[in-house]
């Protein structure tokens, strides 16, 4: 993949998380400098996701760890976790806000 195909893709996956925030009427606040993405809940913590180009991949930074995801077959990817970026980010969030929460990515 290039560089600019993969910048692309992680521009599109940023802005559909923002959507599926707003969508999903949870008391998450986001906000996007630099092309990194920082998630706010209730109690202050935080998720940070954000690009890291030489290696190709998107970066979660969570409560309960750091997680690499991959592109692969037209999705995100986390292998450590066997699971996609969907469900990692609906596990972490949820552990974060101590409630249930689905963003329909």
């Amino acid at each position: 993949m290039q560089e600019r195909e993969f910048n692309d893709i992680v521009d599109e996956t940023l802005l559909k998380v923002e959507d599926a925030i707003d969508e999903s009427g949870s008391d998450i606040d986001y906000d996007t400098i630099a092309g990194i993405l920082t998630l706010e809940f209730e109690d202050q913590s935080k998720i940070i996701i954000n690009r890291q180009v030489a290696m190709l991949q998107l970066w979660v930074a969570a409560r309960s760890g750091g997680f690499h995801l991959d592109y692969q077959n037209e999705q995100w990817f986390c292998k450590t976790q066997d699971c996609n970026f969907q469900e990692l980010l609906d596990r972490v969030c949820s552990e974060q806000a101590k409630t249930a929460i689905h963003l329909d990515l």
